[in-house]
């Protein structure tokens, strides 16, 4: 996958409006972690307008920085890490399957990318791609003991070579996604990237998905529904009734604009006429 050469950390930080220290370390892992969730939405709105998802560094970070978009977990995490890695930290991207809402019996592809970042001697579990089941911090590796977010309560369980990313929900834990730490091959991601944006049957060519972190809560969008969903657990949805509420909803609440009439194909979001 391509370098982080020169790349531009002061338009990335003006992107996520992060003014603080530029060294390695976990503060500013953290730090950087919780801004780039509160800021970038998670959207695949450009899988649903008929366009191929490109990772190469250079077009994500048009996208993503300079046109201000948001994107699925190859642009996120690709974007993240290239920030990391020119921040000093050592980063290795790995792919994940994704377990949230996922019936147990279900095996899912590895068509999610997740990033180890190691600092402080320790590695860390890092993903700003995963929408409104993501963690808004970093997690720690070498333990299986709950560990504290911004948000909700996670912890990472180890079976044999394999590690599950888990959310306390309000009665259990949750699956959120499964990983082990073998480093992927560069073609991987693509083949990733091309299921998630070309697949009849790819989650992100069949449902509309948009989400962002705020302090106490996230706004989430998923097809038809309108959510604000709290740390407790606790959620409100309503519906949304139209096409035009939809893109007055992502002006407002992600930052995200697109001309009036715009109209996105996703079989699971389909209004009444």
């Amino acid at each position: 996958m391509p370098s982080s050469d020169a790349f531009d950390l002061d338009a990335y930080f003006a992107r996520i409006g992060y003014s603080g220290p530029r060294a390695a370390t976990l503060a500013v892992l953290r730090a950087l972690h919780l801004q780039h969730m509160m800021t970038v939405p998670f959207e695949n709105l450009d899988v649903l307008l008929g366009r191929r998802i490109n990772i190469e560094s250079a077009a994500i970070r048009r996208k993503l920085i300079h046109d201000r978009r948001g994107g699925y977990c190859f642009e996120q995490n690709s974007l993240f890490r290239d920030v990391l890695r020119a921040l000093g930290f050592t980063v290795t991207p790995l792919l994940a399957r994704v377990r949230w809402q996922v019936p147990a019996d279900h095996r899912t592809g590895l068509t999610h990318m997740v990033l180890r970042v190691e600092t402080e001697s320790r590695s860390w579990y890092v993903d700003v791609g995963l929408g409104g089941a993501g963690t808004t911090a970093p997690l720690a590796l070498d333990t299986e003991e709950a560990q504290a977010t911004p948000h909700e309560t996670r912890r990472i369980v180890r079976h044999g070579d394999l590690f599950l990313h888990q959310l306390r929900g309000r009665d259990d834990w949750l699956d959120v996604c499964e990983f082990s730490l073998t480093e992927p091959a560069p073609v991987d991601f693509e083949l990733g990237n091309w299921y998630s944006c070309t697949h009849p049957k790819a989650n992100f060519l069949n449902n509309l998905l948009v989400a962002r972190a705020e302090p106490d809560r996230r706004v989430i969008i998923y097809n038809c529904d309108f959510t604000y969903r709290y740390p407790d657990g606790r959620a409100e949805t309503r519906d949304i009734t139209s096409p035009e509420e939809l893109l007055a909803l992502l002006a407002e609440h992600f930052q995200l604009h697109f001309p009036a009439g715009t109209r996105f194909g996703a079989p699971g979001a389909a209004w009444p006429v």
